[in-house]
């Protein structure tokens, strides 16, 4: 009898304690990654600034995003990221250093040395309460949701960055939701402080959204969006409330077969008056443009990869200007090879880049201008 009882005392604290862990909240856990990358391209022109922005001989003229220095070796990026994942909640601490932290995040870096020096970025920080496995809210700074490539150099096929990318939103800080109808559509909408910038410029907000559907296996479409009021002050005819800034992107990829991919981003964007103190048109202006990509791998530790792009900013909105501050348009071609090493931790990509103008704008060595530019080099990543 007592060996009876003692079964089923032992049957009732078993399940027990079953009932238990089964109710217990699973606990959260940090995942540390990160990369650096340098690289060194040469420039066929051989500017006599060492310089790919180099529109009209200046040395500047906004055509390179991240790999502007010709003919020398240099540092690209040094991430550190941390990220803490539970079942209600996850939070990202994204921290970068090197020459391109503060490119990639103007307004909000520290440069201990003065202009010019290594700088540190908070890429991102932002934390996610997931309300149900449906809706999730998000507040913070995170990378922007517009455009087809990002700033991380080991996610990117091609090294350099297109005009897409340079010409659009980096990153924003603000709150935003997001819904998953299923796993093949979802919705995200938001409000912003503004575009590319730490501190809010003025006290309206920006209105960001993106709306994914994947229409059969392998093919992912997202649509996405930002409009906002970037001015800071009152320009010509054109008073402060009555300024606009917006982004219309559509990014889509389709693994064709396991070893070969295709991707498309396109973009048109608008403005009107001031932007964030650096001025701005009196009339709307736009730009826009179109990037194709394509990547084939040979083997698992060779893959080949061309992106093609059209860029249009002759009504000068943007950056891509010349020296006399006149809009410029660019058809870029890029081929990229991305090599494989050490366990997949090193990444090597060989990368030629050609970019041809309508006029005579990149500089040469000896003084004079040439459509066109072409560089030749090679970047090495290192990931964990």
């Amino acid at each position: 009898m007592k060996k009876t009882l003692l079964l089923i005392s032992s049957l009732i604290a078993s399940y027990s304690t079953q009932a238990q862990d089964s109710t217990a909240v699973t606990p959260g856990k940090f995942t540390f990654s990160g990369y650096m990358d340098t690289y060194y391209f040469g420039n066929f022109n051989n500017p006599k600034s060492q310089s790919n922005l180099g529109l009209n001989g200046t040395g500047v003229g906004n055509a390179r995003a991240f790999d502007q220095k010709a003919g020398q070796f240099g540092i690209g990026l040094v991430q550190a990221k941390a990220v803490y994942s539970a079942n209600k909640v996850d939070a990202v601490m994204d921290l970068t250093f090197g020459p391109f932290a503060d490119l990639g995040n103007y307004g909000n870096y520290a440069g201990f040395l003065g202009p010019g020096s290594t700088s540190l970025a908070i890429k991102q920080a932002y934390i996610t309460y997931k309300a149900s496995s449906k809706l999730s809210f998000t507040a913070g700074q995170f990378g922007t949701h517009i455009g087809y490539e990002v700033i991380d150099a080991p996610v990117n096929f091609n090294y350099s960055l297109s005009n897409l990318f340079n010409n659009g939103p980096f990153y924003h800080i603000g709150l935003k939701a997001q819904y998953a109808f299923s796993d093949r559509a979802s919705l995200m909408v938001g409000l912003v402080n503004n575009v590319d910038n730490l501190f809010d410029n003025n006290k309206k907000k920006g209105l960001i959204s993106q709306l994914f559907i994947s229409p059969a296996s392998g093919w992912n479409v997202y649509l996405n969006a930002i409009v906002s009021n970037e001015a800071s002050e009152s320009i010509d005819a054109v008073p402060a409330d009555d300024a606009s800034y917006a982004l219309f992107d559509l990014t889509t990829t389709y693994q064709v077969t396991s070893k070969f991919f295709l991707g498309l981003n396109a973009a048109s964007g608008s403005q009107k008056g001031d932007y964030q103190g650096f001025s701005g048109p009196a009339t709307s202006r736009s730009w826009g443009g179109v990037a194709v990509y394509s990547n084939y791998a040979f083997t698992d530790k060779f893959a080949l990869g061309v992106r093609y792009e059209t860029f249009d900013n002759k009504n000068g909105a943007r950056a891509l200007t010349d020296a006399a501050g006149v809009g410029a348009s660019v058809n870029s071609i890029t081929v990229t090879g991305n090599i494989t090493a050490a366990d997949g931790h090193l990444l090597f990509k060989p990368e030629l880049r050609i970019d041809s103008y309508s006029a005579d704008k990149f500089e040469k060595n000896n003084g004079s201008l040439t459509p066109s530019q072409a560089t030749l080099g090679m970047a090495a990543i290192f990931k964990f």
